[in-house]
């Protein structure tokens, strides 16, 4: 099943009863204010909020973590999120941070969630409508079924490495992950991890914010040098835009791609962890 829908599907079905709208903006890396200011200036009627930053582990000082079973059942109940509904994430970028919401209600079990094709950007730019009016979502129960095998933490991700049974794709730029470009965020060593290939997630976009066709997406990651037959854990700066690329391979038929979950912020941020520069 294709995880996209298209701007036409939305609007066709924006009304329907088990239909639930996520926006999951999210400011590009070091851009100022907060998601919640795209979403309060226009949003998809009817679409709530998904704070990345707030529905996340506060026990650690790492960027949107994903949060316990326990704690994201409540939030998704808030936001009247249950899991027999069919969800459909977007940003207002196009696509950067909705595959991430995509990504996280998918690894606490919902079945049925998808992103817009485009985001807000291609449905504004359609002339469809929108509203500033904040959605009042009934509260419902939002009970989880968490798969870990779509998440890894940085001990799995070191076994990997040192066991050579999972491939390691990195989303950030290739002047970032050859260590030629500093890191955004502070203290961080610059490089990638031994043996990691890299696509850039903006490789996977077009230029009005759409995911590529199949027939684009498959060659550039076999061109990366990926097997699409083997194990595929992707990473990037703070596990936002790994999610675009587990979302392209999913496009693929590859919904099984696991997300290193701390991703750069992490493993560059420790002096115990190898780091590698060049191609």
């Amino acid at each position: 099943m294709d995880p996209m829908v298209s701007t036409d599907w939305l609007e066709a079905h924006l009304y329907d009863a088990d239909l639930r709208v996520v926006d999951a903006t999210l400011p590009l890396v070091g851009q100022p204010g907060h998601g919640r200011d795209t979403y309060e200036v226009a949003h998809i009627p009817g679409a709530v909020f998904f704070d990345i930053n707030a529905v996340a582990d506060r026990s650690t000082d790492l960027p949107h973590m994903l949060p316990a079973p326990e704690a994201f059942a409540k939030a998704a109940g808030e936001l009247g999120l249950g899991r027999d509904a069919t969800i459909v994430v977007y940003d207002a970028h196009g696509l950067y941070s909705a595959p991430r919401v995509w990504w996280t209600l998918r690894t606490m079990g919902y079945p049925r969630v998808f992103v817009l094709d485009g985001g807000l950007r291609k449905w504004r730019a359609e002339g469809r409508v929108v509203t500033s009016e904040a959605a009042q979502p009934a509260p419902t129960a939002a009970d989880t079924a968490f798969r870990p095998e779509l998440v890894r933490d940085l001990v799995q991700v070191q076994a990997h490495l040192q066991a050579g049974d999972a491939q390691l794709l990195d989303a950030r730029s290739t002047t970032r992950f050859r260590g030629q470009a500093p890191e955004p965020r502070a203290g961080l060593r610059s490089g990638h991890m031994p043996g990691a290939l890299n696509l850039p997630f903006d490789e996977v976009v077009n230029p009005d914010g759409t995911l590529k066709s199949e027939g684009e997406l498959r060659p550039l990651f076999e061109d990366v040098g990926i097997d699409l037959s083997r194990a595929i854990v992707t990473t990037c700066g703070s596990g936002v835009t790994a999610a675009v690329l587990a979302l392209a391979l999913a496009r693929l038929g590859r919904d099984d791609v696991a997300v290193y979950d701390g991703s750069w912020t992490e493993w560059g941020g420790r002096p115990d962890t190898a780091v590698v520069t060049g191609a």
